[in-house]
């Protein structure tokens, strides 16, 4: 579910610092360098990067498309290529028949075994297409309040680490913990907060 969703799962962050003014020129160009890459130089099984709302399958951050002041409105697509296990027990039969005639060989070594397996998976992921998987996002970077339309761990901690690395701001889930800390507890509030221990309010 998306950000036009009737429905859906949100998770929030707080942004630690702020964009380099001016703010927009700034965020577009961050956004166009860590673009999702739609033909990887190198075969991965997992490529993750911005791409635009309105159409995830063309990062364009041209024209301030995405910027709806103070809110930035932009996507997470993350693509994922799944080898099946029989295909890639045939592949590696097939690697492993080659490089055994080629060297006039009866069996293969260890480490060449991983050699020929990496070489089949290799030339899997080349040819599979892969799965992409959009997350939208909303920033308001004046109030630094994010939100990910996701509740998913992989894609909370895919969104962390494509965002430091970006924008050079952290990502903080907004947490019960968190949320109270932004409260303006005093180090000692803090401190007890940290060791208190679930209550239950059941009979």
């Amino acid at each position: 579910m998306g950000f036009l969703s009737p429905s859906g799962s949100v998770t929030r962050y707080k942004v630690k610092g702020e964009l380099a003014a001016p703010v927009l020129e700034t965020a577009a160009r961050a956004l166009a360098k860590h673009a999702i890459e739609e033909e990887p130089s190198v075969p991965e099984k997992k490529v993750v990067g911005w791409t635009s709302f309105e159409n995830p399958y063309q990062a364009d951050f041209s024209g301030s498309s995405f910027a709806f002041d103070p809110y930035l409105l932009f996507a997470m697509r993350v693509d994922k290529k799944t080898l099946p296990a029989k295909l890639v027990k045939k592949e590696v039969a097939r690697f492993t028949a080659r490089r055994l005639a080629a060297g006039d060989r009866e069996f293969l070594s260890r480490e060449q075994k991983k050699e020929v397996r990496a070489e089949a998976e290799d030339y899997l992921l080349a040819r599979i297409p892969a799965v992409p998987h959009v997350f939208d996002v909303l920033w308001n970077y004046e109030a630094g309040d994010l939100w990910l339309f996701s509740t998913q761990k992989a894609a909370c901690e895919d969104l962390q680490t494509l965002f430091y690395a970006t924008f050079g701001l952290v990502a903080v889930p907004m947490v019960p913990f968190t949320k109270a800390e932004a409260c303006g507890l005093s180090p000692a509030e803090v401190d007890a907060l940290s060791k208190a221990a679930p209550a239950s309010f059941a009979e």
